[in-house]
């Protein structure tokens, strides 16, 4: 516990050293807009490809599961579209993110402490959390949900591809259990998941990079040990916020 404290306070601590004003605007939103592309444009192919199959997979054990005559096959879609926007894009995606952003800020970061390129930063008087670490934080929390976004649209397309190529449902079907019972407070939930998420994957892996202590080998423990804690907070904190929001 007394750990979990330290690596607490040490974490507000960063956060709050970067919360300054900039003293270039210019450049800091150069690497805010680095940052977008890294987080958000780079990411967009594994997001597309793994949100694909999930819809489709989704829909093919869903049909599996209902074999009743008397459930509607509308049903299908219904539960493809509850499960992507509540679980499936949100939570999945973001463990991915986690492993794929996160191992990235994580080394980045780490190799620039490492070898002394922070150092000169700061010798230069320039703020390096804000920074380095400010720019990651803003352009996840703007990008991931975006990301998530086209994630849920991908995956319930294609729910509809696997549908039709496999005579599970036709398209009205489909359409209209895509329609029927829709609560738009489950978007809501699923943009608030994705915003929490979003933090996590950005301030966890930035500060075991900004902290690493030692040479390569380092940077890829605290690589490793900063995508393991994302992924297990990123997991408490779905529980969590389904207990709250549901």
């Amino acid at each position: 516990m007394k750990i979990f404290f330290w690596h607490l306070g040490r974490i507000v601590l960063m956060v709050k050293g970067g919360l300054r004003r900039p003293e270039n605007a210019r450049v800091y939103w150069i690497e805010f807009m680095a940052q977008c592309n890294d987080i958000g444009i780079r990411s967009l192919p594994i997001v597309l490809i793994i949100s694909m199959f999930l819809g489709m997979v989704l829909t093919i054990q869903t049909s599996y599961q209902l074999i009743s005559s008397w459930i509607p096959k509308s049903v299908i879609a219904s539960i493809v579209r509850d499960s992507t926007i509540l679980e499936l894009s949100p939570t999945v995606i973001c463990v991915v993110l986690a492993g794929v952003v996160g191992s990235k800020i994580a080394s980045e970061l780490g190799n620039m402490r490492v070898s002394e390129q922070i150092d000169a930063l700061e010798i230069m008087g320039i703020n390096t959390r804000t920074y380095l670490v400010i720019p990651k934080i803003v352009a996840a929390m703007i990008m991931i949900p975006a990301l998530i976004i086209v994630s849920i649209a991908v995956s319930i397309w294609g729910g509809y591809i696997a549908g039709m190529f496999s005579n599970i449902l036709n398209k009205q079907q489909f359409l209209q259990g895509l329609t029927m019972g829709f609560l738009p407070y489950n978007l809501f939930f699923a943009m608030v998941k994705a915003f929490v998420f979003s933090l996590i994957i950005s301030i966890i892996p930035s500060y075991y990079g900004y902290y690493v202590e030692g040479g390569a080998l380092e940077i890829g423990r605290a690589s490793t040990t900063s995508v393991i804690v994302s992924c297990v907070l990123i997991l408490c904190a779905d529980y969590g916020l389904s207990i709250l929001l549901l």
